[in-house]
């Protein structure tokens, strides 16, 4: 089964795309693009500055994530890593849902049960993001077959990183699928460097797609950096998954410009000049160039969407850092349906030593 790559088309004189997104698709694509590049730069900051604790950022990898979210349905279910903050903002996730959950206050909708950076929207069927390395992997392929059994027409979306191809549930995912063929996308962010170890010390395949090869379907190689591309090659994958011809690995060829996580120092293991040579490729860059090429954009428009995104994200973080923080006695609810005698006396023990100030009596 030969490995495919998918490349964008060219546009036309008035700026549509034959097959891909016409214009004002594209418009809409920067403008999500650029919102997701404000609130990265803005959530690094917040966190070093101790107003969040936690952050993974994506910037580099906007074009994926975006193009991805525009090729699928809203009955579609995502399942995420831990960098998919684009995603969920295509999807229809609140901004200030997600401030809430990267600050940890009382309107947080995982009412602090989860880490930053892992918000999750039921309404949005967006599952909570996962930490363990790949573990989102084999639940996308369980809900896709049981929406298979259900004859429900949906697909199932998986995101992972490189690092994601050498862990068990990424062969175990895999194979399930092949075998049940299953309607699920499988949709890699290959940004070369797995927290600090390089894409060429995990493995010698010559791409990460071709693995797909070993388990019955077609593995896809696209520039991540080209939003059409990517939302092309998601597009032509929902359509084998909906007409029951299983699932599809897409690699999206991408380049993480910031750190793995605000707990990561990237200078440890790769260069400046390796980045700055990684950024003359910037998916916003790119995008921007093509919209004014065809008069869709021009600097002053770019210069409005760029202000109109840092006022939005200012004005969400302001509303979400007046909200009081979570109680302590939110941390015993939602554990079990009816409260066993251990939380119960754990819970007593909270509040006893929250009386006291939080010294132990």
């Amino acid at each position: 089964m030969a490995e495919a790559t998918v490349n964008s088309s060219r546009p036309t004189d008035d700026g549509s795309v034959h097959g891909g997104l016409p214009t004002d698709r594209l418009l809409e694509a920067y403008r999500w693009m650029v919102l997701a590049r404000v609130i990265d730069e803005r959530a690094l900051s917040l966190q070093r500055q101790g107003r969040i604790g936690f952050y993974a950022p994506l910037s580099g990898q906007e074009a994926a994530q975006v193009g991805a979210a525009f090729a699928l349905r809203a009955e579609d279910w995502v399942f995420p890593a831990y960098r998919e903050l684009a995603v969920a903002l295509v999807r229809g996730a609140k901004l200030r849902s997600i401030l809430d959950q990267l600050i940890g206050n009382s309107t947080d909708l995982a009412n602090g049960t989860q880490m930053p950076n892992h918000f999750a929207f039921r309404d949005q069927n967006f599952v909570s993001a996962s930490s363990p390395i790949g573990t989102q992997i084999t639940h996308a392929v369980g809900a896709a077959m049981a929406a298979q059994r259900r004859h429900d027409p949906i697909v199932t979306i998986s995101f992972f990183g490189d690092g994601a191809t050498s862990t068990n549930d990424f062969h175990a995912g895999l194979n399930f699928a092949g075998v049940f063929q299953a309607p699920t996308v499988f949709f890699c962010q290959n940004n070369e460097w797995a927290i600090s170890l390089p894409r060429k010390r995990q493995t010698v395949s010559r791409t990460l797609a071709q693995k797909a090869e070993a388990y019955g379907f077609p593995g896809v190689v696209v520039d991540g950096n080209d939003v059409n591309a990517v939302y092309l090659a998601v597009a032509q994958a929902r359509r084998r998954a909906i007409g029951g011809e299983g699932p599809t690995l897409i690699e999206a060829q991408v380049y993480r410009f910031g750190p793995h996580s605000t707990s990561d120092d990237p200078h440890r293991y790769r260069t400046n000049e390796q980045v700055a040579a990684a950024r003359e490729r910037d998916p916003i860059h790119l995008l921007k160039a093509r919209l004014m090429g065809t008069r869709a954009l021009d600097e002053p428009g770019d210069q409005k969407i760029w202000e109109a995104a840092r006022a939005t994200l200012a004005s969400a973080i302001e509303e979400a850092e007046k909200v009081p923080p979570i109680e302590p006695g939110t941390l015993f609810e939602n554990v079990f349906a009816r409260p066993t005698p251990r939380l119960e006396t754990e819970r007593a023990q909270c509040e006893t030593f929250l009386e006291h100030g939080g010294e132990k009596k």
